[in-house]
Order: C-alpha cells, then sequence, then structure tokens
C-alpha cells in the first residue's frame, strides 16, 4: 500500500489565474486598439500627373506601415561571436490600387517607370541626378473615434519599379480590378519619433 501522502495532494498551492477580460482591456486595449482599415496613403511631388490628385488617395486600398531592419555583424573572437549592430535597410514598399475604367494611376504609374527608360528606345526622361525621378509618400493611421491622425509615416525618395500585372478572366464577376505597385525608397520618417 502506498503512503497517504502520495495522495495527499493538499501542499499544492492555489495559483490565481490572470484571466480577467477586463485586465485584458485596461492593459493591452487601453486605448480601443488600431484599426488597420483606418489608413489613407498620399503621394507627393511624383514626376507624371494623376498621382498627386485626391483620387490616389481613395484609390490605395492597402499599404503597410513599414518595417524596421538592422543587419548584424558577427565579430569572431577566440571561437565565439560577437554580434554588432550593421547597417540598417529598408525593405521595398508595396501598395494595392482600384483599378478605374479611367486608368489614371495605372496609366501614370506605367509613365513613370516608362520614363526612366523607354520600352523601344531605353532613353531615360528623368533622372536620380537632378531630382526629376523622386516622389514623397505618407502612411497615415487615423483614430477610430474620428478623423485624428495618430500616426504618419513619411516615405523619402520614392519610385516604382515594379506595376503588377492585371488578371483578366471571362469568370471573374462582381469584382473590381486592382493591382499592386511595388516602390523603392531611401528610408522613412515617423515624426519625432524616427527621423
Amino acid at each position: 500500500r502506498l503512503p497517504h501522502h502520495i495522495f495527499n495532494f493538499s501542499h499544492r498551492r492555489k495559483v490565481k489565474m490572470a484571466f480577467s477580460i477586463n485586465t485584458f482591456r485596461s492593459n493591452a486595449l487601453n486605448n480601443a486598439g488600431a484599426r488597420a482599415n483606418l489608413f489613407d496613403v498620399t503621394m507627393t511631388g511624383a514626376p507624371v500627373a494623376g498621382l498627386n490628385a485626391s483620387e490616389f488617395t481613395f484609390a490605395c486600398k492597402a499599404a503597410q506601415i513599414p518595417s524596421s531592419t538592422v543587419g548584424v555583424v558577427e565579430v569572431p573572437y577566440f571561437g565565439r561571436v560577437v554580434k554588432v549592430p550593421g547597417n540598417k535597410t529598408f525593405e521595398n514598399w508595396t501598395v494595392t490600387i482600384i483599378n478605374d475604367e479611367g486608368f489614371e494611376i495605372r496609366n501614370a504609374m506605367e509613365k513613370w517607370i516608362t520614363a526612366m527608360g523607354t520600352h523601344e528606345g531605353n532613353v531615360a526622361t528623368i533622372s536620380a541626378g537632378d531630382g526629376t525621378l523622386y516622389g514623397q509618400a505618407t502612411v497615415n493611421q487615423y483614430a477610430k473615434a474620428g478623423g485624428t491622425v495618430l500616426e504618419a509615416y513619411n516615405f523619402v525618395n520614392i519610385f516604382p519599379i515594379n506595376v503588377a500585372a492585371i488578371d483578366l478572366a471571362w469568370e471573374t464577376n462582381d469584382a473590381i480590378e486592382e493591382f499592386t505597385v511595388e516602390f523603392a525608397y531611401d528610408y522613412w520618417t515617423h515624426g519625432t519619433i524616427v527621423t
């Protein structure tokens, strides 16, 4: 027969579980939680017509708040590796555009890319050297309570590197065309937080 203490579980402490929804709400969601669908994108300084108008802001249906990436330099030392911060890198930025029957934004993006080198003659009409290549863009994140801008991310010296295809199909009903545009840029800023 086993000793009595093996079956005696009274020595275990009772742990109070932190499963309170009110605790979660007051700590993680005390400001109601930022909403991924409350944003807009503005474009300024683009070297072609059609992108600085308000239509771009309304047609840009998806974007990203940019990532922050720092490389790592590994320095060997007596069989060990010491890691130190390396150079900062900026990944390309992609937006999704609703295509209107006027094709204004699609045409503007194609003109921008073509101005870097025409299809037939491969002749550039804009240049990084004189600044005519670049535009600027801003992503505004809005508050749920109204039109207050919570945060603004600014992309400096952007230019398109890929205007994606638009898929066409006879069986596609009740859908509006859309396409993505991938931009390269020098860097981004975030108000007084990241300059």
